[in-house]
């Protein structure tokens, strides 16, 4: 991966310029990749998105996610190389996120930040999310606070400790292998810290 620091309002999580040009500008591919990060390594599933689109042969759309046949869905994502290491699953989660959207964000993946008032909203939208547990929409909330310049008041309190700056703890601190090299290297020292 290059060693070059990204420009404010652009990410860097897959390594890979179209992929992380997609996380970057597609606001539903960002969230479908939040959503298939875990138990993967993020890497694969920030891709996942990419990937998506080529397989559909154009560019993501929430409606037709939504409504698409869910077999065709868990076909798409279980052809080899699998988008995801539990395929069905994934894109059951992936269609539930775009029905949520469709009906409750009129389609726009954006509007779950753009219409937020504030950063405690934020956080309850993103939470709102099908996967999105606590402790993923605060890291949402950093991600877009201190990558995409989402930054409705109160957004760092939303964010919680990946809110804070200089810190090296998720996906929103990610800009360079340095970055990265330091976020896992956090990871892994709170998953021994969690097992003693």
């Amino acid at each position: 991966m290059p060693t070059v620091k990204t420009a404010k309002g652009s990410l860097r999580l897959v390594g890979s310029e179209p992929e992380d040009t997609l996380l970057s500008n597609d606001a539903l591919a960002l969230l479908i990749g939040l959503v298939l990060d875990q138990q993967v390594p993020m890497e694969k599933a920030f891709r996942g998105p990419y990937d998506l689109v080529e397989r559909l042969g154009h560019k993501l759309d929430v409606t037709e996610l939504a409504e698409m046949d869910l077999d065709e869905l868990t076909t798409l994502f279980a052809t080899p190389p699998a988008l995801h290491r539990f395929p069905a699953a994934m894109a059951k989660r992936v269609q539930a996120l775009c029905v949520l959207l469709r009906d409750d964000f009129d389609g726009s993946a954006e509007a779950v930040w753009t219409g937020a008032s504030d950063g405690s909203d934020l956080l309850r939208r993103i939470k709102s999310l099908p996967g999105f547990g606590e402790q993923k929409a605060r890291i949402t909330v950093a991600l877009l606070g201190k990558r995409l310049a989402v930054t409705p008041n109160g957004w760092q309190g939303a964010a919680g400790t990946f809110g804070e700056k200089g810190v090296f703890r998720s996906v929103a601190d990610i800009t360079d292998e340095e970055s990265l090299r330091k976020v896992r290297s956090y990871k892994k020292e709170q998953k021994a810290a969690a097992k003693r």
